[in-house]
């Protein structure tokens, strides 16, 4: 008698555990999707915002005057060469090869106009979609990295979706993505070299194992292989090769990586926490500040292999000191960033959409970068953040300043770290002709900002039901506003063709025009 196996119950009740296996095994499936999907369609809404009639204007707006024909001139030349006077007209109708060859005296180091000549390669020197395309490519990838660093600081795709959404349809993001300006590299390399560290953190914190209250020890490990710190140490410098202000950040990052490594091993119960931390930031010093140094270097490659760049041929007193001793293209480089320094520290050239770092969180005097009036209306590119995220930014970075001094907390302290490193060395020079533009660095860290102030508003799981409904619904109407307030500028950080008085609109105080 042949056996077999009993039929299916098929419609058998479940069990009360077998529907809460089912729905668990549900939510977990829905939050894996959302998880990548998240960051996916954020990212394509950025690219769109940035891509979307790149090459509008066909004209060469503000500070592209230098960085679009240096970038082209270096790109053929292995540095940036002189123009003849009244260029642009000429290079805007696609005359893109008459540079001449004698070295241009430029103020920044080289590596933005690598990525911007980059473009220019690919699509060809006289398309103003090229001209911008690198830096659009780059402020998109700033805001995927936006995302992973939020993620990464407190594990929530909730908070990270908020943080990159708002980077994503920002002002101040798009403009700084669609005009072929140094400022949105910058932005990436450094929001690059906060992820690299956030990475190297977690990192540790798994090698430095779990405390023994029984066993406590005087020293902890002494972390040699650091792959994250170095590649932290890699994006820094690049940063700081495509403007000096990525020193900061090195700075900044250091004394982050140093007091991190001191919080860990006082959690772990290691008696000579602070010695400790001291004897492991002097490795970590190793690992991350000579790989910035090469990086930084490395950029300069072009103006070292050839003999045309300014002051590639300089022969007057030699550098003192240990300068003294580099070979003699080392040299010539170090008096070339003598005159470099001297040229930033001494800018005081008026301008009239200057701004000093004090007006900055008021919002007081954007860039006007673009502006026509023709036939089809007015054409403007204002770089002007998005008023409500913002001063949303400025409230929550506030906020997040006095919950830390009552109570510190690490995706706080780390927000703050970032914020001081791009924006309070500007203080210093309250006289030097510098801009609100500038403020796109310190933009990822605001929205993370904010992102961390809407989870408490939103309120944690210990909150009651009635209390997160509320809370969650002042997110939500906040992120519908800023919406609404991006769709209503768009056309004025695009250059699109909208009536005067819609461009007059925008102005809200006199100081916007």
């Amino acid at each position: 008698m042949s056996r077999t196996a009993p039929p299916l119950l098929e419609n058998a009740p479940l069990s009360r555990y077998d529907r809460w296996a089912m729905r668990v095994r549900a939510d977990a499936a829905l939050q894996r999707r959302i998880s990548w999907l998240a960051p996916l369609l954020v990212t394509l809404l950025a690219a769109v915002l940035r891509f979307w009639n790149l090459q509008n204007p066909h004209a060469i707006v503000f500070d592209e005057t230098y960085y679009v024909k240096d970038a082209w001139s270096q790109w053929n030349l292995g540095y940036p060469a002189n123009w003849p006077a009244n260029a642009n007209g000429a290079f805007e109708q696609g005359v893109t090869d008459d540079y001449e060859t004698s070295g241009s005296f430029v103020v920044h180091p080289p590596l933005g106009k690598w990525i911007i000549g980059l473009g220019m390669w690919i699509f060809g020197p006289a398309s103003s979609f090229g001209w911008r395309f690198s830096v659009a490519l780059l402020g998109t990838a700033t805001v995927l990295l936006v995302y992973l660093v939020t993620k990464a600081l407190t594990r929530s795709v909730a908070a990270a979706t908020i943080a990159s959404l708002l980077m994503a349809i920002d002002g101040l993001a798009i403009v700084m993505s669609r005009v072929a300006l140094l400022d949105g590299i910058l932005t990436f390399f450094v929001i690059l070299a906060f992820w690299f560290v956030l990475l190297d953190r977690a990192w540790c914190d798994r090698r430095l194992g779990a405390r023994d209250p029984d066993r406590p020890s005087a020293w902890g490990r002494l972390l040699w292989n650091r792959p994250w710190l170095l590649a932290a140490g890699a994006a820094a410098g690049a940063a700081t090769a495509v403007k000096w202000s990525g020193l900061y950040v090195i700075a900044a990052l250091g004394v982050y990586v140093v007091i991190s490594d001191a919080v860990a091993r006082w959690r772990l119960g290691i008696r000579m926490w602070h010695l400790d931390a001291v004897r492991q930031g002097l490795w970590s010093a190793v690992l991350m500040l000579p790989v910035a140094l090469v990086v930084y270097v490395v950029s300069w490659t072009g103006w070292l292999v050839t003999a045309g760049g300014y002051d590639r041929q300089y022969s007057g007193a030699p550098p003192a000191g240990l300068a003294a001793l580099l070979p003699q293209p080392l040299q010539n480089l170090w008096v070339y960033h003598g005159a470099m320094y001297g040229f930033n520290v001494n800018l005081h050239t008026p301008h009239s959409y200057q701004s000093p770092a004090w007006e900055w969180p008021l919002l007081i005097r954007p860039t006007s970068m673009y502006w026509e009036q023709g036939a089809n209306g007015v054409q403007a590119i204002s770089s002007i953040p998005n008023p409500l995220i913002w001063w949303a930014g400025i409230a929550a970075a506030i906020y997040l300043l006095v919950r830390f001094v009552r109570r510190p907390d690490a995706a706080a302290g780390f927000v703050l770290v970032g914020i001081i490193a791009t924006y309070v060395p500007w203080l210093l020079y309250p006289d030097r002709t510098i801009f609100q533009f500038y403020t796109i660095v310190m933009l990822p860290f605001l929205v993370i900002a904010v992102a961390l102030a809407a989870r408490d508003i939103a309120g944690g799981p210990d909150a009651s039901p009635a209390r997160r409904r509320s809370g969650q619904g002042v997110v939500l109407v906040f992120l519908g506003v800023a919406v609404v307030l991006s769709a209503f500028w768009y056309p004025v950080w695009t250059a699109m063709p909208v009536p005067y008085d819609f461009w007059r609109l925008h102005n809200w105080m006199q100081s916007w025009i």
